[in-house]
């Protein structure tokens, strides 16, 4: 049988047909017995891709245009994917029994066309930073009489990576506390769990973004696959420095001593030297305008890679960045402030790639928001001991 799409369909889940209205969806009746009732089983014409869609988002087409053969590719992108055997039992999915080997056998083959939904920029702001819980004073609590680093807390980072330069350089550049590693790493688990494919990691050269992206290219289990490229554009509006100087970051070969994975060979779009202290707002976006239109972004979309471009800035990459690329003109500067205020850590915004002219919408990220309450310090002695 031959349907037309009534009704444009955006997926909800990785075996559900992508359909567009005016598509023609080949429906093989046969095939049809193990289907949850409201939903079919088709091929588009369009795009050759076989999934599962909505009855009511169609009508019997009479004729169609003449039909091709599609090739098929088969993608097993994680356990999840693993086959069912003879010896166990069916499941339940919406009420009724199916049997994954033959109802939703579909799945690895549509593991394809989740690549290309998910065609995309992610844009995310660093985890928590230390200074941000302990104040800018954070690191003489950490010294000893000495000048080594200690514990004084246990949200302080177990150690600090080494640098050949004095260590108050860390006061300028902070690391992530450690409620910010683990927040990270969680964030890297929950994209693995959405199967987000991730080609390239773009950091700011701000050590609590390169430590984020370590740590979610980790919980991606990305870690020995793909390297992280540090972008001296990526790094924020210089004018909110509280020095007004630029920070003095880790070189590229300390980063690489550290056991972060940074590709050493990547030629960044703008030179570190091109970071001035206290820039105006128009030089700022103007930058991030040159930066987001370069293939820095947008090289999937000339040379064909899939998956997902991961860019982790700060709170003010979220705006300046994806607006550009999406065709919106930059923010008052008043409201661009008001707007980077309110980002929480890892903070995130998803561009995705439209078929029509190289063109970017923004959408609903892949993971959703992580939030978590304060918790102060506590000391036994009040109220507990002490009157």
């Amino acid at each position: 049988q031959t349907l037309r799409a009534l009704f444009q369909y955006k997926p909800q889940n990785i075996d559900e047909l992508m359909i567009n209205a005016g598509d023609f969806i080949y429906v093989d009746p046969t095939q049809q017995s193990d289907v949850s009732e409201g939903w079919v089983i088709g091929t588009s014409h369009r795009t050759g891709c076989r999934g599962f869609l909505p009855e009511n988002y169609t009508e019997r087409a009479n004729e169609s245009d003449t039909w091709v053969k599609h090739r098929e590719y088969a993608f097993i992108p994680g356990s999840k994917f693993v086959t069912q055997s003879a010896n166990e039992p069916n499941v339940k999915l919406n009420g009724e029994v199916h049997n994954p080997v033959t109802s939703r056998s579909v799945t690895n083959i549509l593991s394809l066309q989740n690549a290309t939904l998910r065609r995309g920029v992610l844009v995310m702001r660093h985890g928590e930073r230390v200074d941000q819980v302990f104040g800018k004073s954070w690191l003489q609590q950490c010294l000893t009489a000495d000048g080594k680093y200690y514990r004084a807390d246990l949200n302080f980072p177990p150690t600090l990576p080494k640098r050949k330069d004095s260590m108050k350089h860390f006061e300028q550049d902070p690391p992530l506390s450690c409620c910010g590693i683990f927040q990270s790493r969680l964030i890297g688990e929950a994209l693995l769990d959405q199967e987000v494919a991730v080609s390239y990691v773009y950091s700011s050269p701000a050590l609590r973004c390169v430590q984020t992206a370590h740590l979610v290219l980790q919980g991606l289990k990305l870690d020995q696959k793909v390297k992280i490229r540090v972008e001296p554009g990526l790094f924020e509006w210089t004018k909110w420095e509280a020095n007004k100087a630029i920070p003095n970051f880790m070189t590229l070969t300390e980063l690489t001593e550290a056991s972060y994975k940074i590709d050493t060979s990547y030629r960044s779009n703008m030179p570190l030297s091109s970071l001035v202290p206290s820039e105006s707002y128009e030089d700022y976006h103007g930058n991030l305008t040159v930066l987001a239109a370069t293939p820095l972004l947008l090289l999937f979309a000339y040379c064909g890679v899939p998956g997902v471009i991961l860019i982790v800035g700060h709170g003010s990459s979220l705006a300046s960045f994806t607006r550009p690329l999406i065709g919106l003109p930059a923010k008052d500067s008043s409201d661009f402030a008001q707007v980077v205020r309110k980002i929480p850590s890892l903070g995130m915004c998803f561009c995705e790639e439209l078929k029509e002219g190289n063109k970017w919408q923004m959408v609903n990220p892949p993971v959703k928001t992580l939030t978590h309450g304060a918790n102060a310090a506590f000391n036994w002695r009040n109220g507990i001991v002490e009157d």
